[in-house]
């Protein structure tokens, strides 16, 4: 249990100081005290469900992650709500890579499944994604249905 009030302690003083907010505007958003607010970030006291909700709510982030997110040990904040940070992964001499088990379940991709990979090689933002096939699909099949609606209003 303390490591547990340690962990939210630290990540509400971490979102507090991240989204530049004093203890008394925290209090004010959620509706409670100032000194409620100092309480939880010193690990004296824990917020209850609800404050747990309305603060994982002003932070935009799961109250799961606010509850059980160990910065130390991933050595990354806490990610936003539906955004998710699986750890890394080895590439291997043929350019192979393992998705983490708890990512390929997420986002339920199985053995044979097909996946589309994306690259941005502008500064700031290069990065590699994968989608899998069907959303691509959909997205494509979406985009030809607009785009022959709008030929269709225009003749």
């Amino acid at each position: 249990m303390k490591k547990q009030t340690n962990l939210i302690s630290r990540n509400l003083t971490a979102l507090r100081q991240y989204h530049q907010y004093s203890q008394e505007e925290v209090a004010e958003k959620v509706g409670v005290t100032r000194q409620s607010v100092a309480k939880w970030e010193s690990g004296e006291t824990v917020p209850d469900i609800l404050n747990c909700d309305a603060l994982a709510e002003l932070y935009d982030v799961s109250v799961d992650a606010l509850i059980h997110h160990d910065q130390e040990e991933s050595h990354m904040p806490i990610p936003p709500k539906g955004k998710h940070l699986f750890g890394t992964v080895k590439v291997g001499d043929r350019g192979q890579i393992v998705l983490p088990k708890k990512a390929r379940d997420l986002f339920h991709i199985k053995s044979g499944d097909l996946l589309v990979v994306l690259g941005d090689e502008h500064p700031g933002n290069a990065g590699i994604a994968l989608i899998s096939e069907d959303t691509v699909l959909h997205n494509i099949a979406f985009l030809q249905d607009m785009l022959d609606n709008e030929k269709e209003a225009h003749e």
